[in-house]
């Protein structure tokens, strides 16, 4: 029978050559699981709680540590050193197949500088960073606060296959820490009453699960037919049959599906017989670490058999490394000194029956026990570094500056090793050699500093800093010791030579430096750098040159520059000297500054220069310009002469504005430039608008100029510019704005409209011409009649075109006249043609009752009544009212008379507001009359005594009589309702109904009806409904069943919540709804409040009511929406209050 074993082996049983090779690399993936191999790992593998789809993997289930006798479990087990890294350790778990698990472990970072590493393994060699999908999630996390990190795995949907041991490895720099952990994954429980003939047939869509049992045709046949043939189970049938009968089997009892049909029996569980031999079998799997030693125990039930240990399928021989042991039933296998080798499959036969585990081997790491110390030294010296590790013949790596060194047969370095100390050796050192040098172990890192220094110098005289002329001889000398020391010389860090110019001269201890005529290039810092040495001399040379102004290459006459204001000025001179001289330029005592806005002055090696940006008439005089260095001074004076256009003119004045034109006139400048006035230019435009308009091409000479073709109405501005031969100046200050306007045509249709004893009403028509001056009013003018003394009536402006004129005298005759004001000032006045007697004329009154008021004018009771009548007379009429004969109580109804018209005011109408109101106007003799039917409405009162007439099949005969009280109106109809006793539930029967009896009809056998009529008028139904004392009970035909008198139960009962709202979190954008159940009777009504401010009328929420579950929907929520929600449940008895928080999230995107 095969064994499962973790090294691959050859056919004749032969270890692989590469076995060693496989302890370092990942070892290849298991073979894929078929039916033949879970069949026969079924039967070998001894541990009964694991599942047989998990044991076909070598990586399933196994235990850590070491196997121990009976005797020495108590004893700890001997393991590495491990630091404490972890926390927080994950711990096993167990889940069914298709559910989901995480394992968290937490590592503190408070001695950490950066982020530990850790790799979750399963079994021993699969690293699991490379399996993550759908199925598998790894996620590390860091708290900033706390400076733990976290890291957890996700086992998604997990499949049968995922259940074994676990391991998590967690490394920071020479710390190592590790833990493991188990997963059990259960199968879930089928039910055996499922039909596998039905369930293994092939469902019609071509899936990748077409294998499976087809759980939507088991739903879908809701109703299994009867079949006649007695129950078979299929199941026992295929667990008792061979292989090679699965076909046959198959096809007999209708399965089609094959192939699932091998897949779901593969995944049953098998029960497993007891082993005869083994009493107690090996684990599954064991652990030790390298250079430890291990104990296979196992237990037999018959200590007689006789025992064969074998490894990878081969037979162990005793040897001083494999150790067979005996105490009483127990047979041990014991292995001293673990190596890579021995990780291995293991296997016990006992007569025919074998157990088998796997030995896995842990290869501690190689530590750094004594580290490598600093090293400072000169050039020419040997270095030797020694480090000191945990392990002989261990690999180490030396690196400089995180480099590997190089040890090759030409390198200079020298790498040895004796025991467990290894040396890196440098036999003659140089400045390179400074750097880091370090010793990599599996296990840890150790560096230490090696520093390089060259030998030092003894400086008998120094170079020393010098001054020369340009032109002058340079000799640098210096002495050192020892003597006879070849140096070199640099200037600026560049290598001198020797030449017809330069002359390096050495005797003995001292060294010289000869330059014959010096130049400005020969400026700078020299070094001499004996060889060999650390030390170095220096000195900084300086190269001089007195400063010179160089006027002599401007073009300029007598050093005047002339330039046009407004111009760019740039002046450049030649200057010379070494250093640079320092350049100062001068306008009198003020000095210009390179840093100046407008006017500045710039230093150049070879030049200088005077800017001027915009030139101006200030800019005009002498310039100086002053040059310094350690050479000497020197000076030199430029003059700038700036002609300019002349300043703006004064602002301009308009004398005199027309329709369309105006006069203006304006002062010279004050400045002219320097050149005389030649003429000016006149623009203008509209205030409103920023476009100016030449109005002259041709210079004007005098300062006076008259503006035409102007728009009436339209505010303008006028300015003025200046001009001499240098240009146009700019433009003056714009005038005050102005408006050309002309009067308005005289007034039309003057006309006397009344005349009293002392006064006179005229009335007349706006001008037909008014202009885009407007009108602002008229002035009225009277005369008595033969005279030509105008008198002007108002003293203020009128702005209507109808005006009294008072304080006339009786029977006088007059001429009266109007004009049109504006602000361009009065137009020609309309005169009556006829003189006007001052005495009044008497017109006999007239009610002119509005058409809608001559027959009864109708109002709700609550509503305004506002009713305006007109009337006609002269003079003024008195009105007065009457209400059914009485006088009208101003208390009530508010009336309010001027000349024209009377009005009635009520603010609320009541039913006693309701009869005829009596007006009467006078004039002196003359009397007329109206009458004015007011009626105020309201709704009626229920009908009286509604009484159940006859009850026969499923009729009711109803009778009442009408309203007491018809609201003040006539009884248009009366509204029918029924409710069963049960449910009191109202139903409407009829509506609109006009009679007062009435026969329901279609009534439900075996119920019992109670009645109500509501009364209905103009304003509508009733407030109440009058109800049937008594009950109509129906009943079949031919039967008379006498029902029992019961008493009532009172069902009535306050509202109470049965379920209350619950806090809520809703994402914004998405509905939400709020729910809650309350229980009363009578029904309740509710009232849904948000922050204790009941919601009314609002879209955004909509309210539902429904067997009493209550329901708040908010559509499309926003965090202004949050907050706390209650719902107030209140009826007859009582009420009751629930209350929830409401908090809504705007989602964000990562």
């Amino acid at each position: 029978m095969p064994e499962p074993t973790k090294k691959d082996e050859t056919p004749n049983g032969e270890k692989d050559k590469d076995d060693d090779a496989t302890t370092n690399t990942p070892s290849p993936p298991p073979p894929p699981e078929d039916a033949n191999t879970a069949k026969k790992l079924s039967i070998e593998l001894p541990n009964d709680s694991v599942h047989v789809s998990a044991m076909g993997r070598k990586d399933s289930v196994w235990s850590l540590g070491e196997g121990q006798a009976p005797e020495d479990l108590d004893k700890p087990v001997d393991t590495p050193p491990l630091s404490s890294l972890l926390i927080e350790r994950p711990q096993g778990g167990s889940i069914t197949v298709g559910g989901d698990i995480s394992f968290v472990a937490k590592v503190e970072a408070q001695d950490l500088l950066r982020k530990p590493t850790i790799k979750w393994f399963k079994g021993k060699w699969m690293d699991l960073a490379s399996k993550t999908g759908k199925h598998l999630q790894l996620k590390e996390t860091f708290d900033r606060r706390t400076k733990i990190h976290t890291f957890e795995m996700h086992i998604i949907k997990a499949k049968d296959n995922y259940a074994g041991n676990y391991r998590c490895e967690v490394t920071y720099k020479d710390k190592f820490d590790s833990c493991s952990f188990d997963l059990e994954v259960k199968e879930l429980e089928q039910s055996q009453s499922v039909d596998i003939r039905s369930a293994f047939k092939r469902s019609s869509e071509g899936h990748e699960d077409a294998g499976d049992l087809d759980f939507s045709g088991l739903l879908k046949h809701r109703e299994p037919k009867q079949d006649e043939t007695p129950e078979v189970d299929v199941w026992e049938i295929l667990k008792s049959a061979r292989p090679d009968q699965y076909e046959k089997i198959a096809f007999e009892y209708g399965i089609t599906d094959l192939r699932g049909l091998l897949k779901r029996l593969k995944k049953t569980k098998k029960e497993e017989k007891k082993s005869e031999a083994f009493a107690k079998k090996l684990d599954p799997a064991y652990q030790a670490d390298k250079g430890g030693k291990i104990r296979l125990v196992v237990d037999l039930a018959d200590p007689t058999v006789e025992l064969k240990w074998y490894k990878n399928g081969q037979e162990i021989r005793p040897t001083p490394k494999f150790i067979f042991e005996q105490k009483g039933t127990q047979r041990i296998l014991v292995i001293n000194n673990c190596g890579l080798n021995d990780d291995a499959a293991y296997s016990v036969a006992a007569g025919e029956e074998k157990c088998t585990t796997e030995l896995f081997v842990k290869e501690l790491p190689v530590k750094i026990t004594k580290g490598i110390e600093a090293v400072k030294t000169t050039v020419n010296e040997r270095i030797e570094l020694e480090c000191e590790v945990s392990e002989e013949g261990a690999q180490v790596k030396w690196c400089k500056n995180g480099v590997e060194v190089p040890t090759g047969p030409r390198s200079r370095y020298r790498v040895k090793s004796d025991g467990l100390k290894h040396w890196l050796i440098i036999d003659d050192a140089s400045k390179e050699d400074t750097g880091t040098f370090s010793l990599m172990a599996s296990g840890g890192t150790s560096e230490a500093k090696v520093q390089v220094e060259l030998k030092p110098l003894k400086i008998i005289q120094d170079l020393q800093d010098m001054t020369v002329l340009l032109g002058q001889p340079l000799k640098m000398h210096c002495e050192i010791f020892p003597g006879n020391v070849p140096g070199r010389w640099y200037r600026n860090g560049q290598l001198i030579q020797s030449n017809d110019r330069i002359n390096i001269l050495q005797r003995a201890k001292n060294h010289r430096l000869e330059i014959v005529n010096s130049t400005l290039h020969d400026a700078g810092d020299y070094t001499f750098v004996p060889e060999g040495y650390s030390q170095s001399l220096c000195a900084k040379i300086h190269i001089v040159d007195p400063p010179r102004v160089h006027l002599e290459s401007l073009n300029f006459p007598d050093n005047t520059v002339t330039i046009v204001a407004g111009n760019k000025l740039r002046v450049e001179i030649p200057i010379s000297g070494e250093p640079a001289p320092r350049v100062v330029w001068m306008k009198g005592e003020r000095v210009i500054l390179d840093s100046g806005h407008r006017v500045r002055a710039e230093t150049f090696p070879d030049h200088t220069s005077l800017t001027i940006d915009i030139a101006e008439k200030e800019d005009t005089g002498n310039y100086k310009i002053v040059l310094q260095n350690e050479a000497g001074e020197a000076g030199a004076s430029v003059k700038v002469k700036v002609v300019d256009i002349p300043d703006p003119p004064e602002v301009p004045l308009v004398t005199e504005v027309g329709g369309d034109w105006c006069s203006m006139t304006w002062e010279p400048p004050i400045y002219d430039g320097g050149s005389p006035i030649l003429g000016y230019f006149i623009e203008r435009k509209k205030k409103q608008s920023s476009r100016w308009m030449r109005l002259n091409f041709d210079l004007n000479k005098e300062t006076t100029f008259e503006p035409k073709k102007m728009i009436e109405g339209v505010p303008y501005e006028v300015r003025v510019f200046a001009v001499n031969a240098i240009g146009v100046s700019k433009p003056s200050e714009p005038s005050k704005a102005f408006v050309p306007l002309a009067v308005t045509s005289e007034p039309t249709m003057l006309v006397v409209d009344d005349v009293t004893d002392t006064t006179v009403t005229m009335k007349w028509r706006p001008p037909d011409t008014i202009g885009a001056a407007g009108l602002d009013g008229y002035l009225v003018e009277y005369c008595i009649e033969g005279t030509d003394d105008w008198r002007v009536t108002n003293k203020e402006l009128t702005e209507k075109t109808k005006y009294t004129i008072t304080g006339l005298p009786p029977e006088a005759k007059i001429l009266v006249r109007v004009r049109a004001i504006n602000a361009a000032g009065a137009s020609t006045p309309r005169t009556l043609q006829h003189s006007i007697l001052v005495k009044e004329v008497i017109e006999p009154p007239k009610i002119r009752i509005p058409r809608h008021l001559k027959q009864t004018y109708t109002r709700k009771v609550g509503e305004a009544v506002n009713l305006v009548i007109p009337f006609m007379g002269k003079p003024r009429p008195k009105v007065s009212w009457l209400k059914e004969g009485q006088t009208v109580d101003p208390t009530q109804v508010t009336i309010r008379n001027t000349d024209c018209d009377s009005i009635i005011f009520i603010r609320k109408a009541e039913r006693k507001h309701s009869g005829m109101y009596d007006m009467k106007v006078e004039v002196e003799n003359h009397v007329d009359t109206a009458i004015v039917d007011i009626q105020i409405v309201d709704l009626p009162g229920p009908p009286q005594c509604v009484k159940i007439d006859e009850v026969w099949g499923g009729n009711v005969a109803l009778d009442w009589t009408p309203p007491k009280d018809n609201g003040n109106a006539a009884i248009t109809g009366y509204t029918i309702q029924k409710a069963d006793k049960k449910t009191m539930e109202w139903y409407t029967c009829i509506e609109h109904y006009h009679r007062t009896c009435i026969t329901i009809t279609e009534l439900v056998v075996g119920n019992e009806y109670y009645f109500r009529i509501y009364s209905e008028n103009m304003v509508g139904l009733s407030e109440g409904a009058t109800q049937t004392k008594d009950s109509a009970l129906i009943v079949k035909e031919g039967m008379q069943l006498k029902n029992p008198e019961y008493i009532d139960h009172d069902f009535k009962e306050p509202p109470k919540f049965t379920q209350p709202l619950i806090n809520t979190f809703a994402i914004a954008g998405y509905n939400a709804t709020l729910n809650c159940s309350v229980r009363a009777n009578p029904r309740p009504k509710v009232i849904w409040m948000k922050n204790k401010i009941a919601i009314i009328d609002d879209p955004r929420y909509r309210m539902f009511s429904n067997q009493g579950v209550c329901t708040l929907e908010i559509r499309k929520p926003s965090p202004y929406d949050g907050g706390m929600y209650s719902c107030k449940a209140i009826n007859d008895l009582g009420d009751a209050l629930v209350e929830c928080k409401l908090e809504v999230k705007v989602p964000t995107q990562d």
